[in-house]
């Protein structure tokens, strides 16, 4: 997929590693890649949320013929919604299982302007910089072992004046009632074990993260569920999981 020209990132961005991956968390999902797209499966609350996440990014930015990367695609959910919606959408991630499972799907449905790369964004940061006009990380960096060093990555990839998007879990009490318990343990809604409390992240470190990166924030919004509607939808409260958009200014901080 054809890219566009590399550019300069600011000197204040040291380099950055390209092993930043859990080996336990990439058997975790390579073992369920095959029911990606089964709606009813442990991935049915990503198919659930996906328009959702996928409105309120094009809320933010218009995709129709933007460069748009996402890191940590999985088997091609959001990637593939993108690409429908007009982007010419790479998505990377470091699961060889779920990236055939995201490109038998492309062919399959015959999703136009949509690639997949087993790369992680660290190692396509120091070879692509400032290539796309959108980054979106979802669901992915409480799977990491260092967030931090992914949003740099995903800082250096986006354009000067382009789109970062990320999604997570805040960590607190509510958090681990609601998103482990309630729904890991109670409710069935994802496997046991898919989350672990101590890597969750509190909006201010994800935002300390971005600011740290070079990255502006410009909106953070909440995402609740109602299990006896099954009903998501966004709103104030970033409690339990949230979203968060940044963007990257056209001129370094001085």
């Amino acid at each position: 997929m054809p890219m566009q020209a590399a550019e300069a990132r600011p000197a204040h961005n040291p380099p950055m590693p390209t092993t930043n991956v859990d080996p336990a968390e990439l058997a975790k999902f390579s073992d369920l890649a095959h029911r990606w797209w089964d709606r009813n499966s442990e991935f049915r609350p990503l198919h659930d949320i996906n328009p959702l996440r996928l409105d309120w990014i094009t809320q933010c930015c218009a995709l129709p013929g933007q460069r748009v990367l996402d890191v940590g695609c999985g088997g091609g959910i959001l990637a593939d919604a993108m690409a429908r919606r007009g982007a010419e959408v790479l998505g990377i991630d470091l699961a060889t299982k779920s990236l055939r499972v995201a490109q038998l799907h492309a062919l399959e449905a015959e999703t136009p302007r949509v690639s997949y790369r087993e790369i992680s964004a660290e190692a396509l940061a120091a070879e692509q910089p400032g290539a796309f006009d959108v980054v979106t990380c979802m669901e992915m960096l409480e799977h990491v072992p260092d967030p931090a060093s992914v949003v740099r990555a995903c800082a250096t990839l986006v354009r000067p004046g382009g789109w970062v998007f990320f999604s997570t879990i805040n960590r607190n009490a509510k958090a681990f009632a609601f998103a482990i318990v309630g729904a890991e343990y109670i409710l069935n809604l994802l496997p046991r074990g898919t989350h672990v409390y101590a890597k969750l992240i509190r909006p201010s470190e994800l935002a300390r993260y971005g600011r740290g990166a070079g990255l502006e924030l410009r909106q953070t919004r909440g995402m609740q569920y109602n299990p006896l509607t099954r009903r998501y939808w966004l709103d104030g409260d970033t409690s339990v999981n949230y979203l968060v958009a940044m963007q990257r200014p056209l001129q370094p901080a001085a």
